[in-house]
This record gives structure tokens, C-alpha cells and sequence, in this order.
């Protein structure tokens, strides 16, 4: 197969575009379909413009081999979820919750709160399924509106996925760029800090009219928790374990496995005769509350291996997409006279913002929204005499952040469904991520905190 002309690329990301777009956004159908039906139409272009079924199948190959790590984790959060309500670890967070959050203060404080732990671990996904889901009962239980939590707790926990040293997208960002890891970090703060301090003011003016706590819905849901789950201090346990193992840099798959293990240990002390089949059960198909509250049956019934499949198939058609894109140098070849005519600082920066966001548009993958115009900028910003830093500080603003905020994306996609929010319903209350491109390049426009190659020392 010839390499494709400008026009053509453009035209095949286009028509993508209209069908995702209008598919997803207009119609509101699941995105599922409307991304396989692109990954059919993109495959039998490719046959039709005399590419071979080997190169097709291996582009497939190539674009899910990405994201198989991720997929696995995925699985495991779902059993995670199931073990850690089962064994009270959940419905003690928000027990715990209710007797130290103020009603008036709730939305700013799950910010800060997820924002905290996010640093602290160095991982969105983990934020969002364990302490993320408690905060959001919690909420609910308030009579505080789930998309504004949702926004609030996805905000905080991308940024402080952003800003960890333990983070994998954060990590990844510095490598592509060539940067240092902590001066990378200290240097995102010119747009990091203001995004955060502006979302925090947008969660207090938005969400600090709850004075009232509904004192008499949420004592009811806390007589209802103490009466259905185990409710004690030992819950902390797994919770501390989890921030051990990121102290000790412990990668994410036996992070995982620990906290399971450990939960299904309690799950036994307070249940001697559970029994292994209802084990087995709980962690396939999750877990499902029977109290006397329907409010509560319907906040804790969730989790398991099988609660993720829709995301993971999700993925895999995605990525499947992303791989064939990549394989036919699609991608590449619209990006490819862009660059050539970008030689300030300003309009690079915003062509590699708007090329992040167009990764995570066309590919949905947050990894890839990283690399592919980690790749492409590199060698334009260096020729202007930009330091890497600030090539990596642009990849994360335009990039990870990015993709919690498509519904076909990996990570849109797996926060809608531990949360059980719609991503189009809570993408206009994730104020960070709609916030960090906007700062991005606004300082390649007025060279604020931009680093140069012959002055990048922090």
C-alpha cells in the first residue's frame, strides 16, 4: 500500500469524526458499535488501497498489544471493587465520611481529598474505583447533583495522577521528551497550580450550598451501613497498604492483588463460613447490597470482573482503530505539513495541544496521545531552541489529561463505568482537564513559565 496523500488522511479523520461524533454525541448511542462500525469501514479502505489482510490483522495487533497491561488492570479493579465492599472497606470510607465532611464544604473537599490520594499513589484509576466511588455515595446520599461529584473526583484524581512521581502517563511524558522526571514535575506547576486553584474556586461556588446535610436521609444511610456491613477501623488496613506500596514504587498488578487478597482475608474473619463458591461469584458478577434502603442497594451493587467487560471491549475496538490508523500512517501524514510551518513558540504549542486532544479524539488512548506527538514535536521544538521541558509539560496539558473526557476512550470509558456517570454528563464539571490545555498555551503565547534549552535549570 502507497503511502496516502494529505487530503486523503484528512478526509478519513474527518469521516471518523462525523460518525463518532454524531453516533455518540448527537444520538447518544453507546460507543461500542459506531467504533467498530469505523474499524470496519478503515479496514476495507485499506484492502481496497492495496494493503494486504497480514498488514491489516498486524496493525490490529499492534494497536491492542498497547494497551494489554491496562486491560489487565481493569480486570482487577473490578474484582476489587466487589472484595472491597464486601468486606466493609467502602461502606466504612463513607461511614467515616459522613462524620467528618462537612455538608457546605462537600464537592471542594472531595477535590482536594482525590487530589491528595492521586499524588499519593500516583494513579487516577485506583483514586476514582476505591476512594472515588465512597465519596460519590456519599454525595448522593446528600442530595448533591452525581455529575458535579463526578467532576470533582475525576479532577482531582487527574491531577494528582499528573503530578506523582509514581504516575506510568507522567513517567511517560518525561521519557518521550527527554526531560527529568522531577524537574519535569516542578515545571508543570506554571499551569498545573492555576488549573487547580481555579477548579477548586468553580467546586466551592458550584457545590457549597449544601448547607443542609438531609441529617435525616444520611442518619438513615449510616443505620443502614452499620446494619448491612462490617463497619470498623480495620477497613484502614488495605487503604494503608495501598499507600506502602506506592512508597515502595510497587507497580500496579501486585498493588492490585495485595488489597484483593487482603480483602478477601477480612471478608472471612467476618464471615467464617463464606463460602469459595460465593467467592467466586462475588468477584465474577460483583457485588449485589439487599438492605432495606433501595438508595444503598443501588450506590454499592457494583464492581466485578464482568462489570468490566463492556469497558475492555471498548478498548480493544479502539485501540484496534489507533492501530490501524498508526499502521497506514494516517495520523503522520495529516500531521506532517502542520509542522513544517510552525516555527513559534506559541503556535507549536497549540498545534501539539490540538494534536493530543485529536490523538485521543480519532485513537482514544491515553498513552498514545503521549507518544505520537511526543514524536512528532520533538525535533520542531528543539529547532526553535524550546527546552524538553517544555515539550513534556504540553504532552500531559494536551494528552493524559485529555482522555477522560472522550466516551470511546480507555479512560472515559472506565471512569463512566465505575462511576456509573455518562461521560458527556460529568465532562463539563472536570474543570482540570478542561482547564490544563487552556493554561498550556496561554503561556506558549506570553512566555510565562516557558523553559528554554539554554535556561531549563528549575
Amino acid at each position: 500500500m502507497k503511502r496516502i496523500s494529505f487530503t486523503e488522511a484528512i478526509i478519513v479523520l474527518l469521516l471518523m469524526l462525523v460518525i463518532l461524533g454524531t453516533s455518540v454525541i448527537h444520538l447518544g448511542l453507546s460507543p461500542q458499535i459506531p467504533v467498530l462500525f469505523t474499524v470496519g469501514l478503515i479496514v476495507f479502505w485499506a484492502k481496497l488501497r492495496g494493503a494486504s489482510w497480514y498488514d491489516i490483522h498486524d496493525g490490529i495487533k499492534e494497536g491492542i498489544g498497547t494497551a494489554i497491561i491496562p486491560i489487565f488492570i481493569f480486570l482487577l479493579i473490578g474484582a476489587l471493587i466487589a472484595v472491597w465492599i464486601k468486606a466493609g472497606i467502602i461502606p466504612s470510607i463513607m461511614v467515616l465520611g459522613f462524620h467528618l465532611i462537612s455538608g457546605s464544604f462537600f464537592v471542594p473537599s472531595v477535590f482536594i481529598v482525590c487530589s491528595l490520594i492521586g499524588v499519593s499513589i500516583g494513579t487516577g484509576f485506583t483514586t476514582i474505583s476505591t476512594i472515588g466511588i465512597a465519596l460519590l455515595g456519599m454525595g448522593i446520599t446528600m442530595h448533591v447533583n452525581d455529575t458535579l461529584i463526578a467532576g470533582a473526583i475525576l479532577s482531582g484524581a487527574i491531577f494528582g495522577d499528573k503530578m506523582s512521581p509514581l504516575s506510568d502517563s507522567t513517567n511517560l511524558s518525561s521519557a518521550v521528551a527527554g526531560s527529568d522526571l522531577f524537574k519535569h514535575i516542578k515545571n508543570m506547576m506554571w499551569t498545573t497550580i492555576p488549573a487547580w486553584v481555579i477548579s477548586l474556586i468553580l467546586f466551592w461556588i458550584l457545590g457549597g450550598h449544601h448547607s443542609s446535610l438531609a441529617a435525616n436521609h444520611v442518619n438513615s444511610t449510616i443505620a443502614v451501613l452499620n446494619h448491612s456491613f462490617t463497619i470498623s477501623w480495620w477497613a484502614a488496613l488495605p487503604i494503608i497498604l495501598m499507600f506502602v506500596c506506592a512508597w515502595l514504587k510497587i507497580p500496579a498488578i501486585p498493588t492490585l492483588f495485595i488489597n484483593i487478597f487482603t480483602a478477601v482475608a477480612m471478608i472471612f474473619v467476618n464471615q467464617p463460613h463464606y463460602s469459595l463458591k460465593a467467592l467466586v461469584n462475588l468477584i465474577t458478577d460483583g457485588f449485589v447490597a439487599h438492605t432495606a434502603d433501595k438508595s444503598v442497594n443501588a450506590l454499592l451493587s457494583r464492581g466485578g470482573i464482568s462489570s468490566m467487560m463492556g469497558t475492555v471491549s471498548l478498548i480493544v475496538m479502539t485501540l484496534s482503530l489507533g492501530g490501524l490508523l498508526m499502521k497506514f500512517q494516517v495520523i503522520q501524514t495529516a500531521l506532517d505539513p502542520l509542522i513544517k510551518h510552525l516555527m513559534s513558540p506559541g503556535r507549536l504549542i497549540t498545534a501539539t495541544i490540538l494534536s493530543g486532544i485529536g490523538v485521543n479524539i480519532f485513537i482514544g488512548e491515553q498513552y498514545l496521545s503521549v507518544i505520537l506527538p511526543g514524536r512528532a514535536f520533538k525535533e520542531p521544538f528543539a529547532k526553535i531552541g524550546l527546552s524538553p521541558l517544555a515539550l513534556s509539560r504540553v504532552l500531559e496539558d494536551g494528552g493524559s489529561v485529555i482522555n477522560y473526557l472522550i466516551p470511546w476512550g480507555v479512560a472515559g470509558s472506565f471512569a463512566a463505568a465505575t462511576l456509573n456517570v455518562p461521560v458527556l454528563h460529568f465532562l463539563p464539571f472536570t474543570f482540570f482537564s478542561l482547564l490544563s490545555p487552556l493554561f498550556s498555551i496561554a503561556s506558549g503565547w506570553t512566555g510565562i513559565g516557558l523553559k528554554w534549552a539554554n535556561n531549563d535549570q528549575q
